[in-house]
């Protein structure tokens, strides 16, 4: 098996499909003393997120250590599960 030389500045959550697009800096936002942060309206508006929209929270690890956060509103979430967890279910059942 080779190893393969990873360059320095590699990122650990590039994208996997190119169908997503490319990832940009949207906003910096700060994390208060109580552990909260504030969307920009203009990335609310523009994710369609609104006041009691709920958001799961993916974290991608790095050498042990949480590098990149990702929040996908729950329904497309699920729907995303139900499209990756659906077939291998059915060929699991139809066995």
């Amino acid at each position: 098996m080779k190893m393969v030389k990873k360059e320095k500045n590699e990122y650990c959550c590039a994208p996997l499909d190119k169908k997503l697009g490319c990832c940009k800096v949207e906003s910096i936002i700060s994390i208060d003393d109580r552990g909260q942060m504030v969307l920009p309206k203009e990335i609310r508006d523009k994710a369609n997120i609104s006041a009691g929209d709920k958001l799961a929270v993916i974290s991608f690890e790095k050498n042990g250590t949480v590098c990149c956060l990702s929040l996908i509103k729950v329904e497309d979430f699920a729907g995303m599960v139900k499209d990756m967890l659906g077939p291998m279910m059915k060929e699991i059942i139809a066995e």
